[in-house]
């Protein structure tokens, strides 16, 4: 027996405290073969160390360290994008003091934006998040002055030449018009400064108002502004699925 086994935690207690499945059916879920434990399949009755251990259930990862806690915010417009602001204006750190643990966010929300954004003390995920190479979709509603044509819709697609470089959409939808008025509904994997506001503006359409709904799996859903709600265990592995953990 190695120490893994003599010391640690039964891993269908791992998986149930976890929230992934009851005891009884996490034993099947390893006897099915579903369950690795450091990229190697999992036994009945193994013991794994929840704070150390890499466990993925059907190809997901599992995050088990209890310590290690995501989260998702409607950030509020109005609110500077920092754990904590200088000039006293109002920041996330507002939001975050229902949590025990010490977090961080993970992007940015320009101040007058609003919508999701993530709040964790996962350094691993996050760095990978906000790595260029993974290229997360973010998925935004922008509320923009005048009706989007042909051209124009086209030419967001294909790309606009902003002042640090071309940008694009990668999928852009006419969600409603009227009163000269359009909402769309854009996706885009960069994290440029202002990149969607900006984009808008060479294409001749100002922005009134943008919200985040998407960063990934993740998705804003019914959360009130100036709520946040932890992510699913689904969610969690799904995040760690696309930048590759």
């Amino acid at each position: 027996m190695n120490k893994a086994d003599a010391e640690g935690v039964r891993l269908q207690k791992v998986l149930s405290q976890a929230g992934i499945a009851s005891r009884r059916a996490a034993e099947d879920l390893i006897a099915r073969g579903k369950v690795k434990v450091n990229g190697k399949p999992a036994r009945l009755g193994q013991r794994v160390d929840p704070a150390g251990d890499v466990i993925h259930v059907s190809g997901k990862r599992v995050v088990t360290d209890v310590d290690t806690v995501h989260f998702a915010l409607n950030k509020p417009r109005g609110v500077v994008s920092t754990m904590d602001d200088e000039e006293g204006r109002p920041s996330l750190s507002e939001y975050a003091k229902g949590i025990d643990q010490r977090v961080f966010h993970v992007g940015r929300l320009d101040t007058d934006s609003e919508g999701l954004i993530l709040l964790t003390n996962d350094g691993e995920l996050s760095n990978r998040i906000m790595h260029p190479s993974h290229g997360l979709p973010k998925v935004y509603r922008a509320q923009i002055a005048g009706i989007l044509d042909k051209p124009t819709f086209k030419r967001l697609l294909t790309g606009v030449e902003l002042d640090d470089g071309p940008a694009k959409a990668d999928k852009l939808k006419i969600i409603d018009e009227h009163a000269g008025q359009s909402l769309v509904e854009i996706t885009i994997h960069e994290g440029r400064k202002h990149i969607v506001r900006r984009m808008m503006d060479e294409a001749g359409h100002r922005v009134s108002r943008l919200v985040r709904t998407e960063i990934g799996p993740v998705k804003l859903r019914n959360l009130k502004p100036g709520t946040l709600r932890r992510l699913t265990p689904d969610e969690v592995g799904e995040l760690y699925r696309e930048v590759g953990l």
